[in-house]
């Protein structure tokens, strides 16, 4: 089968990883397990409450990145096991070896890279704004003096807002979901999320017509797939996968099926070609 090298390889790795754990007394750093069925399992980190991108409802998970992580483990010949990664919880999840990788709107920065490796970029996003449908008042981040701006913990938007803004009266909240509450409550003049995630919130049939993307993007974000640092075996699985989804046309299905009802147009970077694994 296709697959069966990459597959075997994983498998390979996960049990010389667990024999090694066994014998030092340390915790494995794989997650990776298997069925008494045989199927190899492996657990991945996502969003939760992205709707578009990463969205749970019941037992189904449906968006984006759900599409790219459910790739990923077909071309690994293994089975996801989902695990909700928060934006505070990501890089401890990796190293501590909860998960095995991350697909969740992970933005790849220099101080991410020093705690873990990512295999990517497979998209990229710019920073936008969430309003109210009839606030005409803000049209970008010169516009946010004195208003209350949602941003969720840990994200990477608030350095570079505050940089371009001092301003800005930041509120931090642990989710998108909740600052989109917070928003529609009016306990918040805007929420700054990257325009993909912005865009998928405003496309809920509660937010219709009541939530709009500003549409003046002031960053360039790339999403990449993180893994435990230095595994560049497995970044360069993953990285294989991401080619092929792009490759396949799969890429191009996944927007059009995710995002086609919001309207939203991918920038012209997009799809990115990842970068060398190192």
């Amino acid at each position: 089968m296709k697959n069966s090298h990459r597959g075997a390889t994983l498998g390979a790795v996960v049990m010389a990883m667990s024999l090694a754990a066994c014998g030092s007394g340390e915790p494995a750093s794989s997650s990776s397990s298997q069925t008494e069925a045989g199927d190899r399992t492996i657990k991945v980190g996502v969003k939760f409450d992205q709707p578009g991108l990463g969205l749970k409802q019941g037992a189904d998970y449906a968006g984006f990145d759900i599409d790219v992580a459910n790739y990923i483990a077909d071309k690994l010949g293994v089975t996801p096991e989902y695990v909700q990664a928060s934006v505070s919880q990501r890089e401890t999840l990796i190293q501590t070896g909860q998960v095995d990788y991350i697909v969740g709107t992970y933005v790849i920065t220099d101080p991410r890279k020093e705690k873990v490796s990512f295999a990517g970029p497979y998209f990229i996003a710019g920073q936008d704004l969430l309003v109210r449908a009839d606030d005409a008042s803000i049209t970008g981040v010169e516009s946010l003096t004195g208003k209350k701006l949602c941003s969720v913990k840990g994200s990477t938007s608030t350095d570079v807002l505050l940089e371009m803004n001092p301003e800005i009266n930041l509120q931090e909240y642990d989710s998108d979901a909740l600052c989109v509450d917070a928003l529609r409550s009016g306990a918040v003049d805007a929420h700054t999320s990257e325009d993909v995630i912005l865009a998928g919130f405003a496309a809920q049939p509660a937010n219709a017509g009541k939530l709009r993307v500003v549409g003046n993007p002031f960053s360039t974000e790339e999403y990449g797939v993180g893994l435990r640092k230095g595994d560049t075996e497995l970044c360069q699985q993953i990285t294989d996968a991401l080619d092929e989804f792009v490759s396949s046309g799969e890429w191009q299905k996944s927007v059009e099926k995710n995002f086609g009802a919001a309207g939203f147009k991918p920038g012209a970077d997009n799809p990115p070609t990842p970068a060398p694994c190192a």
